[in-house]
Order: structure tokens, then C-alpha cells, then sequence
């Protein structure tokens, strides 16, 4: 549900009374591409909102070499919904990129640009 601060559990309760059968994480690429990977219902838990999910950085274009391609995809708990046009009932969250080995956000999600651009703002009170 989007704008709605939500928790991983609800996330999950939602997942079920809705009767999901997937989630498809999304993502976009550095030109604003939407990438998607989908994955069982039942390879998601509470864990996976930390522990995330792994997927080849260097798959996606202007990302990362091959020897730096581990990454993480996290979902995003306060943003869910069920995708209206897929034939399986599918659960679609967006993830934020991790780096798995330092933890930290990975600097060429746009995500976190958009995030480090507004928090940018927001401490020189432009925004």
C-alpha cells in the first residue's frame, strides 16, 4: 500500500488474505529501466526484509563489473501491492539494492540517489 507506513508482518498478512502466489520485486536501472525479479510466496518471511534477496549486479547495464555483482534486493515493507494484469495472484514490492558484503546501499540505485538528493535538501532547507 503505498504512502501507508507498514511493517514487514503486515506486508505478509496482506500477501495472504489476497491469496499471493509470487513476488515480483522491481527495481530500475541507472537511464530509469524497470527491472523485475519474481520469486514463490513461500521463499518470503519477516527475514527477507533484512536478509534480503540475491540477485547479478552486473546483469543490469552501467552497474557492476562481474567481480562485484552480489547484490541484495530488499523490499521496500511501504510500498505493496497486487498486480492486477498477471495471471498468478502476484504480490509486487519495490526493493531497494544492498550490497551484501558492507551492507550499505548501493550508490548507483536510483532509489538512493533520489533519497540522498532529498535528504540533501532537506538539511539545507530547501525542501
Amino acid at each position: 500500500m503505498s504512502g501507508i507506513q507498514a511493517d514487514p508482518n503486515a506486508v505478509l498478512e496482506f500477501a495472504q488474505k489476497k491469496g499471493a502466489k509470487l513476488l515480483d520485486l522491481r527495481f530500475t536501472d541507472l537511464p530509469g529501466l524497470w527491472h523485475h525479479v519474481s520469486f514463490p510466496i513461500q521463499q518470503v518471511s519477516e527475514a527477507s526484509f533484512e536478509d534480503g534477496f540475491g540477485m547479478d549486479g552486473s546483469s543490469i547495464r552501467s552497474w557492476a563489473a562481474i567481480h562485484e555483482s552480489d547484490m541484495l534486493l530488499i523490499p521496500d515493507p511501504n510500498f505493496y501491492i497486487m498486480d492486477p494484469f498477471t495471471h498468478a495472484p502476484t504480490l509486487v514490492m519495490v526493493a531497494d539494492v544492498i550490497d551484501p558484503v558492507t551492507k550499505q546501499r548501493y550508490d548507483r540505485d536510483p532509489r538512493y540517489i533520489a533519497k540522498k538528493a532529498e535528504m540533501y535538501l532537506m538539511s539545507t532547507g530547501r525542501l
